[in-house]
């Protein structure tokens, strides 16, 4: 963090000192577990609903905390704000302000993250940047990453999630974007807002808060994103497979494991592209950070370069480990939507290969959360495209909406013991390992609450992976 006084901070954050010493300085970054702490930090304390910072104040100034910003007295140095929350916020704004970063900041119904770490590792062969570990993409997580920017921070990344209308136009309070990147409306949340197009009126905030001289990168093969391109005053880049995207996709293929290869145009030129991320969705993936990359300067031919290069960074997104046996296990637990949850069976396909040689596919799948009325519908949808993709076999993880989804796939076709509905991830776990044969490929895969990355977790357990 850009270090400030604490007379600073509480004047960026309309807070009092109490306790504490003006002139004291903020070196080390704000941390919200008074565990992680470091001399010359700042510990932000939250009342949750488990836990509240207020007492561990004490924690995290033997650790070196030069102050606590708080909602209410400590007894120590203190900045007291009515709201930790905003205030957190207020702090991040006036550092992100002083450092003179470019901020580029996307959304998305699906793969915000995996697209995160994409442009992370492009902006760095350009100069520091910094951007989030996983998803740390609300109202805490959000600042929390933009006020480790340093004086010598070239690009900050940053990915925005939205549950409610307006939060996306909060977080760009916060951060002001410069380059904006929208890649998709799904059905991600449709629960919570009730239609995608509601969905699209809340991504396109995005846009909205760009400046005349930022630049809006959007999916032209998305029709609720291609017409964000009316909602904001900056330049527009349009990605995709479509004839007038400017970054555009040819010749793609998948290799015998799934990565995809493609030629990357674009107006400046064109160079060919080796993936190492598993599934044809990250494609779209990749052009959208290309698209980035190429708009701050980078070259065709090096960014080619730096998305062959580039890995998954954030855990449990399409995460494959080979065991020893030949199984293959791809842990792709961290969340699910109907968009992502489809890309993540044809990438399964992909890499159970066809022919002879053919691998067999397991979809270990559990529910998909905040759907709303759609909810038993597209569990159901899930069921039958497996079913129509040809998966060996359909293990449904938990509840009404698994049971939906296991009941699509009988449905579909002339399925039996094709399919079977378990209760949790220990019934999974239990049949996985009678099952299994060496050389099958399993993908595991649902919404966050549900916690099937223990599936994952035993399986690999279960042997040593190479």
């Amino acid at each position: 963090m850009i270090a400030l006084t604490l007379a600073e901070v509480a004047a960026a954050v309309g807070g009092t000192l109490t306790d504490a010493d003006p002139d004291a300085l903020v070196t080390a970054p704000v941390e919200v577990d008074s565990r992680k702490v470091r001399p010359g930090g700042l510990f932000a304390a939250f009342a949750g609903e488990h836990v509240d910072g207020h007492d561990y104040a004490d924690t995290a100034i033997a650790a070196g905390a030069v102050a606590v910003l708080a909602s209410r007295p400590v007894g120590g140095p203190t900045v007291l704000v009515d709201s930790v929350v905003d205030a957190l916020g207020k702090l991040a704004r006036a550092v992100v302000g002083r450092a003179g970063a470019t901020v580029v900041a996307l959304t998305g119904s699906a793969g915000k993250t995996s697209t995160k770490d994409l442009i992370a590792q492009l902006l760095q062969r350009l100069g520091d940047t910094v951007y989030p570990p996983g998803s740390l993409n609300n109202e805490i997580g959000h600042p929390m990453t933009a006020l480790r920017v340093e004086d010598t921070t070239r690009h900050l990344v940053l990915e925005m999630g939205a549950r409610h209308k307006g939060d996306i136009e909060y977080l760009t309070s916060i951060t002001p974007p410069r380059i904006g990147l929208v890649l998709n409306v799904g059905t991600a949340h449709v629960g919570e807002f009730g239609s995608q197009e509601a969905i699209a009126e809340a991504k396109g905030e995005l846009v909205e808060a760009l400046p005349a001289d930022g630049t809006a990168i959007l999916n032209a093969d998305d029709r609720l994103v291609r017409a964000m391109a009316a909602r904001t005053r900056a330049r527009v880049v349009f990605f995709g497979e479509s004839a007038d995207a400017h970054v555009r996709a040819l010749d793609v293929r998948l290799d015998s494991t799934g990565r995809p290869s493609f030629t990357l145009s674009t107006p400046a030129g064109s160079a060919p592209v080796q993936l190492r991320l598993y599934g044809e969705h990250h494609v779209s993936n990749a052009l959208a950070a290309a698209a980035v990359a190429t708009e701050l300067g980078m070259t065709v031919d090096d960014t080619a370069e730096a998305l062959s290069e580039a890995g998954a960074l954030s855990r449990w997104r399409m995460e494959v480990v080979d065991r020893a046996d030949g199984v293959t296990v791809v842990n792709d637990a961290y969340n699910a939507n109907p968009d992502s949850m489809r890309a993540a069976l044809r990438a399964l396909i992909s890499m159970g290969g066809r022919g002879p040689e053919r691998r067999r596919t397991w979809a270990v799948l559990g529910e998909m959360r905040e759907l709303g009325e759609d909810s038993l519908a597209e569990h159901d949808a899930i069921g039958r495209l497996a079913v129509r993709l040809d998966v060996t076999k359909l293990v449904a993880v938990g509840g009404r909406e698994a049971a939906c989804m296991e009941l699509g796939a009988r449905n579909e076709g002339s399925w039996g013991e094709e399919s079977v509905l378990v209760s949790d991830a220990d019934a999974a776990v239990e049949l996985l390992r009678s099952q299994l044969r060496p050389g099958d490929v399993v993908l595991v895969k649902a919404s966050r609450s549900v916690g099937l990355e223990k599936v994952a977790e035993a399986l690999l357990a279960d042997g040593a992976a190479e």
